[in-house]
């Protein structure tokens, strides 16, 4: 079968990578956006009703004090910095906690690992671990 591309297609090896502003994820080029490619911000309609909210900027702001307060090569797990904004609420923001994790990535900010190892947070699952960049 032969995929004709329409005349206002970008190749996806050609168009710049973005994140999604509001889980961190990469955002993965599609044809029907090739026109406003550098408007999208969000990955999907969940993210964009979702946004960035007051809650995620503490669990970011947490993520970034409790790594200071450790040496440079420690690492926190999300769930620190949860228990650190949520109190008993803290399971709650274990998803929020790994969005703002991979936008402090996108931003150069911070790594995510997983047994010692950079991983992509686009593509992690399980358990993963936060540090400061080397």
């Amino acid at each position: 079968m032969v995929h004709h591309r329409r005349a206002d297609s970008t190749p996806a090896d050609r168009v710049p990578e973005k994140t999604c502003a509001s889980c961190g994820r990469r955002i993965e080029w599609r044809v029907k956006w090739a026109r406003d490619w550098d408007s999208v911000k969000y990955c999907s309609d969940s993210c964009r009703n979702r946004g960035v909210t007051a809650t995620d900027l503490r669990l970011e702001e947490s993520i970034t004090t409790l790594l200071t307060a450790r040496a440079q090569t420690a690492t926190i797990c999300p769930s620190d910095a949860a228990k650190a904004v949520g109190n008993e609420e803290w399971r709650d923001l274990i998803e929020p906690a790994r969005r703002a994790a991979r936008r402090m990535v996108s931003r150069g900010e911070l790594q995510i690992t997983q047994g010692g190892a950079v991983v992509d947070p686009s593509t992690a699952k399980g358990p993963i671990r936060l540090r400061r960049v080397r």
